[in-house]
């Protein structure tokens, strides 16, 4: 187990150290190189040149690396000329809000799909199995702003009960207020629902047909224990990786959705910096969004060990 994990995790420390390259290289293909698309077309010779040499552009490109890295070792994601803020400080007041929307919507579709998808299988090619199914697939086809917009129509609208617009203001604000968040929560959680509830019944009905239950069955044991004691364990190694893979959504944000409900989180922050042309800023995003899609593999492989002890023994 020992040996597994420090090989995923060496693994990873690579993979990281390709992502910074990638991103550096990405810095130095901007349009008209850093300086010049960093400061905006109105900058002059003497203020690139001053940049430059602020910034150690003018180095040779392994040596500017090696200072870039140094930069990002000390949490150093650059600036925002546009936003006149540093990219870690703008991170720091979305991400919290991000966490806010993402996090619920992930645990109320691990409370309400697991068990879906457990009733889909055990009552499968029923009327149950037919409507659940029907289901999942019309929200797992529905666009993100077709579902918030319907939503809005719905409870904004037709029955005025929840508010259109996200939360505003900070992480307290957005705290104080939960019941702004209903909506753009519950247009993550019915997307992702459909889809982990659907993989959850065909992982189900998979280990159904394993010589462990047939078994199990042999040995006497109820179909209740069989279920919850043998074959649930198995049966959540893919929802484990669709967790480890939904860890970027967590830090970077639906960006539709937080777009639809006007969601001052990541997503948002985003699609604005794109808009604005604010290199910097999508650089940092782009940067922490493939670190936390490297460390989402990483734990679901781990995760992976755990549930099922032959990936320890295979990869040994």
């Amino acid at each position: 187990m020992t040996g597994y994990l420090f090989r995923r995790l060496l693994q990873s420390l690579v993979v990281i150290v390709l992502v910074t390259i990638i991103v550096f290289i990405l810095l130095q293909l901007l349009p008209g190189g850093p300086a010049h698309a960093i400061l905006g077309p109105r900058a002059t010779a003497l203020q690139i040149a001053q940049f430059k040499h602020d910034n150690g552009l003018d180095k040779p490109v392994p040596v500017q690396y090696l200072v870039w890295l140094d930069h990002l070792v000390h949490g150093d994601l650059g600036f925002s000329y546009k936003l006149n803020q540093s990219v870690v400080s703008l991170i720091g007041e979305r991400l919290p809000k991000t966490l806010i929307l993402t996090v619920g919507a992930i645990v109320i579709t691990v409370i309400v799909a697991i068990p879906l998808g457990i009733v889909q299988a055990v009552r499968r090619n029923t009327v149950v199995d037919y409507t659940m199914t029907g289901l999942a697939f019309v929200f797992y086809a529905a666009p993100p702003f077709f579902l918030g917009l319907v939503l809005i129509l719905v409870f904004s609208v037709t029955f005025p009960i929840l508010p259109p617009e996200g939360p505003q203001g900070g992480f307290l604000d957005a705290l104080s207020d939960p019941a702004s968040l209903v909506l753009p929560v519950l247009t993550l959680a019915l997307l992702t629902i459909a889809e982990f509830s659907r993989y959850m019944r065909s992982s189900v009905l998979d280990n159904v047909t394993e010589d462990y239950v047939r078994t199990a069955r042999a040995k006497g044991a109820s179909e209740r224990r069989i279920l919850y004691g043998h074959i649930l364990r198995n049966a959540l190694i893919p929802i484990a990786t669709l967790l480890g893979l939904n860890l970027p959504l967590i830090f970077s944000g639906a960006l539709i959705t937080e777009a639809v409900f006007n969601f001052p989180g990541m997503g948002y922050l985003f699609w604005q910096s794109a808009q604005d042309g604010d290199y910097p800023v999508l650089l940092g995003f782009t940067l922490i969004v493939s670190l936390a899609t490297v460390i989402g593999s990483l734990l679901a492989d781990i995760a992976y060990a755990v549930l099922d002890p032959r990936v320890r023994y295979v990869n040994a």
